[in-house]
């Protein structure tokens, strides 16, 4: 084990709250919890061959709404959408004008997320206009393709509106042609010029899992930190200092409200530590830490074992039976279920009386007016006993435990503090008034 990086774990987890071990619960904005479900999203491989149908099922149970994938077998992902009502963040591997054509078909069908440049470039080099990108080679033609990708998309009027997402693995870059920026500002001293746009969100892969096979408090919430450069491939070592030769991005602070979105991250069942339970409450607690610190769209990798490798990174089996990765999710969205914007927002005015540094807390509201506060640990192991002030007494409260089901572990009556146990997963709090 690399203990450099242990070290800035711990130090991380020390670091994540403030001194006063009050959670700032009442002064967050309210969001609804149709747009926390909006944020869910998971990569399938129907570019690769497998059928569309075969997703359904598995999707439905899921209740995840975006998947990532390539375009290719497009009235696949059609099917999918017309069955799940699922929506593709399409990969982008070189052929612009197929890509194009391919969105606006999808755009047609109501079937299409986003747009999305070449998959981690590093991996796997792309053509474009005769001439070989990625890899150790220039990355030249990646940007070229990436940069068109971003004008044809935003001069079309029929596509205008989607949003196009950065090459995966941009610091991986071998020469200096930019793809740390959205935009390349002034004095960046790229090769492409000043004010050439490549993407609206940035896209890292920062596995939760890391590079290192570690399992430690606060594994999900210092995964999605944008500044803290850790053992996975972060915002910051792909937008602020790139991994391979340390060309320089962003600042931190700037980092901090950069649009993102993640489009691979995960937790192998066999080879990650804590087998099939820990893979599960890691990637719950990945959905909530990623949406928490501002990530627009997270993609788990993957659906379903055995088709993007050998690995058990999939939520199912590769017969289709879940794994508690995906009964856990399925919990979670049910509880949280929601299909429509939230009109107007109430406050709550909660407070986490000595919360501690692993635990986090995100204030969702229903478009029927009901709280839901949802809480999660991040400790490796042992137990942490909190009380949840809500600042006022609320006529019924449930509580639901997202490893054990989709219907309340508790229910209370006529109360304004909620005691509960937490340990390495989230719990739901439900408020509603008489």
């Amino acid at each position: 084990m690399n203990f450099k990086w242990l070290f800035r774990l711990l130090l991380a987890s020390i670091l994540v709250l403030p001194s006063s071990g009050q959670s700032l619960g009442a002064n967050v904005t309210i969001v609804s919890a149709e747009d926390f479900l909006s944020s869910l999203g998971i990569d399938t491989h129907i570019d690769q061959g497998v059928p569309g149908a075969s997703y359904i099922a598995p999707l439905r149970y899921l209740g995840v709404r975006n998947i990532h994938d390539g375009g290719r077998h497009w009235r696949q992902v059609e099917l999918v959408n017309r069955q799940t009502g699922a929506r593709l963040d399409m990969l982008g591997e070189g052929d612009l004008e197929a890509m194009i054509s391919t969105g606006k078909a999808l755009a047609a069908s109501n079937a299409l997320l986003a747009f999305e440049g070449p998959n981690e470039p590093n991996n796997f080099p792309i053509a474009y206009n005769g001439k070989l990108g990625g890899g150790t080679g220039s990355w030249a033609p990646v940007a070229q393709f990436q940069k068109d990708l971003y004008q044809a998309v935003k001069s079309d009027p029929d596509l205008r509106k989607y949003p196009v997402f950065a090459v995966s693995e941009a610091g991986g870059e071998t020469d200096n042609v930019g793809l740390q920026f959205l935009t390349i500002p002034a004095g960046a001293k790229a090769i492409f010029p000043e004010g050439t746009q490549f993407a609206d969100y940035a896209n890292p892969h920062n596995y939760v899992s890391s590079t290192q096979k570690i399992y430690v408090n606060n594994q999900a919430w210092n995964a999605a930190d944008p500044t803290l450069n850790g053992p996975w491939d972060g915002l910051f070592v792909e937008y602020g200092l790139t991994w391979r030769h340390h060309f320089k991005g962003y600042e931190n602070s700037d980092l901090m409200s950069l649009p993102r979105v993640t489009t691979e991250t995960g937790w192998d069942s066999v080879s990650d530590l804590g087998g099939e339970r820990t893979q599960g409450t890691v990637l719950v607690n990945t959905y909530l830490a990623q949406f928490k610190r501002g990530w627009r769209y997270t993609f788990i990798y993957q659906l379903r074992d055995g088709e993007g490798g050998t690995g058990n990174q999939g939520v199912f089996h590769a017969d289709s039976t879940p794994k508690l990765a995906a009964t856990y999710i399925h919990n979670l969205t049910t509880i949280l279920a929601d299909d429509r914007p939230l009109g107007s927002s109430r406050q709550l005015n909660y407070s986490i009386v000595n919360q501690p540094a692993t635990v986090h807390d995100l204030l969702l509201q229903k478009s029927n007016g009901a709280f839901e506060l949802v809480i999660w640990d991040e400790k490796a192991s042992g137990n942490d006993r909190v009380a949840v002030n809500l600042g006022e007494t609320y006529g019924t409260v449930n509580v639901f435990d997202v490893t054990v089901g989709t219907s309340p572990t508790q229910t209370l009556s006529n109360v304004g503090t909620v005691a509960l146990t937490l340990n390495d997963h989230a719990m739901i709090v439900e408020l509603t008034k008489p």
